[in-house]
């Protein structure tokens, strides 16, 4: 299997068992939220790729 795929299956197991426990999920609520974090790693990704030093 694909990492992505393992990561949204273990993704879903989690927020089952919060959502089972009453525990707040710990991801932000909207997607503005959301792309954010979309945002932090493809920023990451990209400065890893391209190298100025």
């Amino acid at each position: 299997m694909s990492q992505a795929l393992i990561a949204v299956v273990a993704g879903c197991l989690v927020g089952f068992l919060f959502s089972k426990v009453n525990l707040p999920v710990p991801a932000p609520p909207n997607l503005a939220g959301l792309m954010g974090i979309a945002g932090i790693m493809i920023g990451y990704w990209l400065g890893d790729k391209i190298q100025f030093f």
